[in-house]
């Protein structure tokens, strides 16, 4: 058996531009996660993190490079046969910024979980579990996506995901449309989670205040490659790239002056 649960190598995506010539989004991005471990992946807008997120759970297909779970390659292209699709399914799932999107609007939570457990042949009398783990009770069990709030869909979203007994769980900016409290909440969750079920997080955001808080290891981005990766602690406490400095320089805390962030701007523009 492989030490790393989750193995990234080489990946890489471009996209044809308007003009002529290609933009690429994500170049030479590797990586690996252990089982039970977590890392954050890093950067602004722009800097190929969703990207490098879609084409891990197979939503967008890369141009270069390999996605191994358990050693086993996962194909860029989606398997034919309901049983391939499933177990790859079980690889991988993906938990959104807008879990109102990825919602059926017509079913209630109950509903939505009991769903996703028949299609994956597991016991229907999950469903009361599933919504105690993430925090849901009677009443938004009853509920349909409109009439749970952002943090009550969120948490849905998560245990949807959870339904389908994943390896791994790709956390897409999964807490950056909540409020603050809220989002400390749901990453109390999922550290629960994962110390509960072993389940390995990959976790895209913009925010290192929040990255710190629930990953092992972290990789920065800017402009669709990487430009520092390691031991969280280390990279966000003492980072070696002017990047990774500029985003830590743009977070408010207690005697931030932003003319540090605009000084940390342009040593990073200056950068190679």
């Amino acid at each position: 058996m492989p030490s790393d649960l989750l193995e990234v190598s080489g990946l890489g995506k471009s996209y044809p531009l308007p003009g002529g010539g290609r933009h690429q989004a994500a170049s030479d991005v590797t990586f690996t996660v252990p089982p039970g471990g977590s890392i954050g992946i890093v950067g602004e807008s722009g800097s190929g993190k969703t990207t490098v997120a879609r084409m891990l759970v197979g939503l967008v297909r890369q141009d270069t490079g390999t996605v191994k779970v358990n050693g086993r390659p996962r194909e860029p292209r989606t398997p034919r046969g309901r049983e391939a699709r499933l177990t790859r399914a079980r690889e991988i799932q993906m938990v959104f910024q807008d879990p109102y999107l990825s919602l059926d609007p017509r079913l209630t939570s109950t509903q939505c979980l009991r769903t996703a457990l028949t299609l994956h042949g597991r016991d229907e009398k999950q469903v009361g579990d599933l919504l105690d783990q993430v925090g849901l009770g009677a009443r938004e069990a009853g509920a349909r996506p409109r009439e749970l709030s952002g943090g009550q869909r969120q948490r849905l979203a998560i245990a949807r995901a959870l339904a389908v007994d994943p390896q791994v769980l790709v956390l897409d900016e999964a807490v950056a449309a909540l409020d603050v409290s809220i989002q400390a909440q749901i990453l109390q969750l999922l550290a629960e989670i994962r110390r509960d079920t072993g389940v390995a997080l990959v976790f895209v955001s913009h925010d290192l205040a929040v990255v710190q808080h629930i990953t092992d290891e972290v990789l920065v981005m800017r402009r669709g490659k990487v430009v520092e990766q390691g031991r969280t602690t280390q990279v966000l406490t003492t980072p070696e790239d002017p990047y990774t400095t500029l985003l830590l320089a743009a977070v408010p805390h207690e005697g931030w002056n932003p003319r540090n962030a605009i000084k940390a701007r342009a040593e990073a523009d200056r950068a190679p």
